[in-house]
Protein backbone atom coordinates (compact mmCIF):
# COMPACT_ATOMS: atom_id res chain seq x y z
CA UNK A 1 0.00 0.00 0.00
CA UNK A 2 0.80 3.29 -0.63
CA UNK A 3 1.55 6.13 2.14
CA UNK A 4 -1.09 8.31 0.80
CA UNK A 5 -3.44 5.83 0.66
CA UNK A 6 -3.10 4.76 4.28
CA UNK A 7 -3.18 8.33 5.22
CA UNK A 8 -6.57 8.79 3.62
CA UNK A 9 -7.53 5.53 5.33
CA UNK A 10 -6.56 6.35 8.88
CA UNK A 11 -7.87 10.32 8.15
CA UNK A 12 -11.49 8.69 7.42
CA UNK A 13 -11.80 6.81 10.63
CA UNK A 14 -13.93 8.92 13.49
CA UNK A 15 -13.72 8.61 16.99
CA UNK A 16 -16.42 5.71 17.20
CA UNK A 17 -14.20 3.86 14.76
CA UNK A 18 -10.97 3.83 16.73
CA UNK A 19 -13.00 2.96 20.10
CA UNK A 20 -14.51 0.20 18.20
CA UNK A 21 -11.50 -1.28 16.64
CA UNK A 22 -9.47 -0.35 19.74
CA UNK A 23 -12.30 -3.20 21.80
CA UNK A 24 -11.96 -5.68 19.03
CA UNK A 25 -8.36 -5.82 19.65
CA UNK A 26 -8.46 -5.94 23.35
CA UNK A 27 -10.91 -8.52 23.07
CA UNK A 28 -9.32 -10.48 20.18
CA UNK A 29 -5.56 -10.69 21.90
CA UNK A 30 -6.71 -9.77 25.80
CA UNK A 31 -5.67 -7.16 28.13
CA UNK A 32 -2.35 -8.95 29.18
CA UNK A 33 -0.60 -9.60 25.88
CA UNK A 34 -1.15 -6.17 24.51
CA UNK A 35 1.60 -4.89 26.22
CA UNK A 36 4.19 -7.94 24.90
CA UNK A 37 3.15 -7.26 21.63
CA UNK A 38 3.64 -3.41 21.57
CA UNK A 39 7.56 -4.32 23.71
CA UNK A 40 7.84 -6.48 20.44
CA UNK A 41 6.59 -4.37 18.28
CA UNK A 42 8.96 -1.53 19.90
CA UNK A 43 11.64 -3.95 19.97
CA UNK A 44 11.54 -4.85 16.15
CA UNK A 45 11.52 -0.88 15.23
CA UNK A 46 14.55 -0.27 17.19
CA UNK A 47 16.04 -3.49 15.80
CA UNK A 48 15.38 -2.08 12.39
CA UNK A 49 16.61 1.53 12.62
CA UNK A 50 19.77 0.56 14.12
CA UNK A 51 20.32 -2.03 10.85
CA UNK A 52 19.56 0.70 8.53
CA UNK A 53 21.70 3.11 10.04
CA UNK A 54 24.84 0.52 10.24
CA UNK A 55 23.76 0.07 6.25
CA UNK A 56 23.50 3.70 5.75
CA UNK A 57 27.41 4.16 7.85
CA UNK A 58 28.60 1.47 6.00
CA UNK A 59 27.55 3.29 2.31
CA UNK A 60 28.87 6.33 3.52
CA UNK A 61 32.20 5.10 4.44
CA UNK A 62 32.31 3.34 1.11
CA UNK A 63 31.26 6.37 -0.47
CA UNK A 64 34.04 8.35 1.24
CA UNK A 65 37.01 5.52 0.63
CA UNK A 66 36.21 5.61 -3.05
CA UNK A 67 37.10 9.04 -4.33
CA UNK A 68 40.83 7.94 -2.76
CA UNK A 69 41.35 4.94 -4.45
CA UNK A 70 40.37 6.43 -7.93
CA UNK A 71 43.09 9.59 -7.33
CA UNK A 72 45.53 7.00 -6.14
CA UNK A 73 45.03 4.89 -9.65
CA UNK A 74 44.95 7.76 -11.84
CA UNK A 75 48.08 8.47 -9.89
CA UNK A 76 49.75 5.67 -11.23
CA UNK A 77 49.02 6.05 -14.85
Amino acid sequence: MELASILLFIGGLGGPEVILIILVFVLFFGAKRIPEMAKGLGRGIREFKESSREIKDSFEKSAAVQPETEQVNLNRE
